[in-house]
Parts: structure tokens; sequence; C-alpha cells
């Protein structure tokens, strides 16, 4: 299975005050750090390699954060964040190579499916943000059912994404199979549904779907959260580590994703500040992007979880029941030992 999906998903120095910020909780989420004042450390200094899963965005505005404002010094670490390579992240990562990846629910799956021995230990948002979109002046979408017999821009994993599509439209009353499927890889969706090559893409709305607005497309999309009843909800991305890790560094293994936390607390709280952190260390991202993103994505990255990070079960077994359903794993995985919470930081009922 691993050989047929497409695992390509592929200094500046700013001087800061090293003392923890004070997060500004909006009255209606809970603490992203789940009451926690106290975090781990590890046992001794340790070199933490992180590999992302693609260019640095938003998705990874709190590893930056949390590197820039200290909190992994503080944790006893020397981490360096890395971009991915040819290789694979979750090779990676059980190699030892690197510690910690940053994946998705869905290659998890597949990998753990296929025997790797690696572990999500934290949700870095919790919803599925990403959706199906259209130009609108071409092709005016509001529902599922609207997407029957248009193309379809693909990156190569024709089987989840059109059971993907095809459980969408037949659960909104229309005629599954009647999309067309068009491999397109990761080249710009936007010119070519401006060209009428494609009529719709798959994209991570945060950032590209706000990127094609800010080039000026009007857009019409289909967020896969809005359709939870149809399509089960997933984690994507994730932030995963290995099994020996946690077995024989757990101190590590706690001490990582706690600053990582406190990274992500500050980017849900201090959204345009975090912004500025992640400009900062990566100045050839676009900075209206990353603010604007950053804005959107503030309330997503914990949304209604009890703290950042929080994992279900009944999320890892729907998505797994969800791919055997559709034939494309013959046997589904034990959810239970495909993610932990434990070192997520402070006690939450």
């Amino acid at each position: 299975m691993l050989n047929r999906i497409v695992w390509t998903l592929i200094s500046l120095v700013i001087v800061i005050s090293m003392s923890a910020p004070v997060y500004a909780q909006d009255a209606d989420q809970s603490d992203p750090l789940g009451g926690a004042t106290e975090f781990a450390q590890a046992n001794e200094r340790t070199n933490v390699v992180l590999i992302l899963d693609w260019t640095p965005n938003t998705n990874h505005t709190g590893f930056y954060v949390a590197q820039a404002l200290g909190f992994y010094d503080e944790a006893n670490l020397n981490v360096s964040i890395q971009e991915p390579t040819d290789l694979l992240v979750e090779s990676l990562v059980v190699s030892g190579a690197a510690q910690f990846g940053v994946g998705y629910q869905e290659f998890l799956t597949y990998a753990r499916a296929d025997g790797l021995p690696v572990v999500s230990v934290a949700a870095i948002i919790q919803h599925n943000t990403s959706g199906f979109v259209t130009l609108h002046d071409q092709d005016p979408i509001s529902r599922p059912a609207d997407l029957m017999g248009l193309n379809y821009g693909g990156f190569g994993q024709p089987d989840l994404e059109n059971a993907i599509i095809d459980t969408l439209i037949a659960c909104d009353g229309g005629d599954p199979g009647t999309v067309n499927y068009i491999d397109i890889g990761w080249v710009d969706s936007f010119e070519l549904m401006d060209r009428n090559r494609i009529d719709f893409a798959w994209m991570y709305y945060a950032w590209t779907g706000l990127e094609g607005e800010q080039r000026g497309f009007d857009l019409d999309a289909i967020m896969l959260m809005d359709w939870l009843d149809c399509i089960p909800d997933y984690y994507t991305p994730v932030l995963f580590t290995s099994e020996d890790l946690i077995a024989d560094q757990p101190d590590v293994v706690a001490a990582f994703v706690q600053a990582t936390a406190r990274g992500f607390a500050y980017a849900i709280t201090n959204p345009a500040a975090a912004a500025d952190i992640l400009i900062a260390a990566v100045p050839e991202l676009d900075a209206e992007l990353v603010q604007t993103s950053a804005d959107w994505l503030a309330p997503q990255y914990q949304a209604d979880a009890p703290r950042w990070g929080e994992q279900s079960a009944d999320v890892w077994q729907g998505f797994s029941d969800f791919l055997v359903e559709n034939g494309i794993l013959e046997a589904g995985i034990e959810a239970e030992s495909a993610f932990t919470n434990e070192f997520l930081p402070g006690n939450v009922d």
C-alpha cells in the first residue's frame, strides 16, 4: 500500500521576551493548555529533529513560535525544524533519523496498516479544514450534488479522492461516479481552473484557498467540516513520532509535545504576533497571506476540543472504517494504538 501513496508531500534572529506570554482566552474556548502551568523537560539536553510535511506555512506556526519564544529551550531541547526530502517522513521517524514528523491521519492510517510503528501525539488542527473549490463565475457550487459531471483535478490518490467525492455526492442525493478524475499532481490548480482545464480541486482552505482569494479569484467551496454527517472527520495535519521513542525516551516526547502545545496556544490567542514570528523565521513567505491565514486558523487549531492537540478514538476509528468500507484498506487499524493524548499538557476530564 505504501508504494501507492504520494509521499512527496513533500535565519532571521529575532529578539523577543523569553518570559511566558499571558494568554488572552476567548470566553467560549477552553484553555488550550488544559490548565497546565508547569511543563515537561527532557532529562538531559537532547537534540530533536522535526520534519515538516510541506514547505513552512501556518499549519506549522506553533513550532516556529515555540522555537522563537524559547519554549523548546526551556524543555531542555535543541530543535531543528526541517522541510521534507524525497525520503518518507514516516520512515525517517521510524528509523530515528528524525524524532518527530508532521503528517496526516489518512497517511498515518495507511502506514500503520502496513506495519510502520508511528503514533500521532497531537492533532495540529482539530477538524478537517480542507474542501473542494471552484471558480464561482465558471462553476458555481453550494452543495456536493453540484459537483456532478465536473472535471476534478486530483493529486494522485484517486481511490481516496473519488471515495470522498462520490460519498459526498451520494449523501446529497446526487449520482456518484459522474465526476471526471484528472491527475494534475501539485501544479497550480487555480491556473488550470482559470483555463477551463479542470473545474474543481481539493485544497486546504486556510492556505491555498486564501491564497486564491488574495490573487483575485472569486471562489466557491464545499468544506468537509460542513458535511460530517456524510464524511467522517479526520485530523489533518497531525504531529507524530515512533513507538520506539515513546518507549525509550518518554521524557523527550512529553517535553517536545508540551513545548509545541505552548507554541500553538500562543498562535491561538495571539495570531498576529505568531504570524510575525513565522514571517521572521521564513521571510520568503507572503506576509499578507501568513497574517490572513493566521487569523483564519486561530480558532480552528483547538476549535471545540478541551485543549489543543486532543484526539479521539472515534475519529481514528471512523476514518479507518471509511477506508475499509470503500476498499482502500483490506483491514482497518486498531484506533487506540494509532494515537495518544498522554503527552499533552494539563489534565482534562
